[in-house]
């Protein structure tokens, strides 16, 4: 074996030490989208060690950070699927790692903050509210798992232009903008009811059949490069602008448009093409 390597010419050797670079270049294009997949869980998991430590320190300083990670595990969420189809390295595994993910940073880690945001502390006084409160935060959950497995054996029978039921990292981002604009723990029965009443639409809306427009083929027109583009940087000079306020100002506007959307279709409206029946969309594998 020594002896072929020795008689390899310097440039069998430079060529094969340049394919030997180009293979491994390619396998570890693969690990760059699950990467990004594991910040997301990480942010996740930030955001539950903020909630914990709310019971011990500063709640205001400590559900401001939670709700912060589930902005950036939203954030990491977007970007893992676009380095997939921008690497060509979309596969199965990442596919079941996503949806993980997802329950974990928008499922739990936003259940576990809301209680302890808006339960926990009146609860001790009100055990109705309590459980009232734990009620609110499992059903979010519930239906957030619910939606995630409906999504996975659906991908390929719905329109890409839109998403069936609340995405999950929507229906987190909510409540997350919520706890940003206002990160001190709630403190009337009022205020908690209307954040359980926040939870249970939320739950409702990621399980029912109403459409959402998709970011990757939006209905609105703004999924060519450019308008990409310009969008952004109008939503970035906004969010450096308003901070918290722009980001509930902007759950807001989603939800009740989206909503609107629906109801004027109901009515008949076409302005913007109603979502394809099943059997005239092409399959196609999308994210949540």
């Amino acid at each position: 074996m020594k002896m072929m390597e020795n008689s390899r010419t310097p440039e069998d050797r430079k060529e094969r030490r340049r394919e030997f670079r180009r293979q491994a270049l390619q396998k570890s294009k693969f690990a760059i989208p699950s990467g990004v997949t594991l910040l997301s869980i990480f942010c996740g998991f930030s955001s539950v060690v903020m909630s914990l430590n709310a019971s011990t320190g500063d709640a205001t300083f400590y559900l401001k950070w939670s709700a912060i990670f589930l902005i950036l595990a939203g954030i990491f969420d977007g970007m893992d699927g676009r380095l997939a189809r921008m690497t060509n390295t979309t596969t199965e595994f990442g596919i079941q790692l996503d949806s993980i993910a997802d329950i974990t940073s928008f499922g739990m880690a936003p259940a576990i903050m809301a209680y302890q945001y808006a339960f926990l502390e009146l609860g001790k006084l009100d055990p109705q509210l309590k459980f009232i409160g734990w009620a609110a935060c499992f059903f979010y959950l519930a239906c957030g798992a619910l939606r995630l497995a409906r999504f996975n054996i659906q991908t390929k029978e719905t329109d890409p232009r839109f998403f069936m039921g609340m995405p999950i990292p929507m229906a987190a981002g909510t409540l997350a903008s919520v706890v940003l604009h206002w990160p001190t723990r709630l403190s009337s029965r009022h205020l908690a009811l209307v954040f359980a009443l926040q939870l249970f639409l939320a739950g409702v809306f990621m399980i029912s059949k109403i459409r959402f427009a998709s970011f990757k083929k939006s209905p609105f027109g703004v999924s060519r490069p450019f308008n990409k583009m310009v969008l952004f940087i109008l939503l970035t000079a906004l969010l450096i602008g308003f901070q918290s306020t722009f980001l509930l100002w902007f759950g807001i506007i989603l939800v009740v448009g989206n909503l609107m959307i629906n109801g004027l279709w109901l009515l008949g409206w076409t302005g913007i093409t109603p979502p394809l029946d099943q059997d005239e969309v092409e399959p196609e594998f999308f994210e949540v």
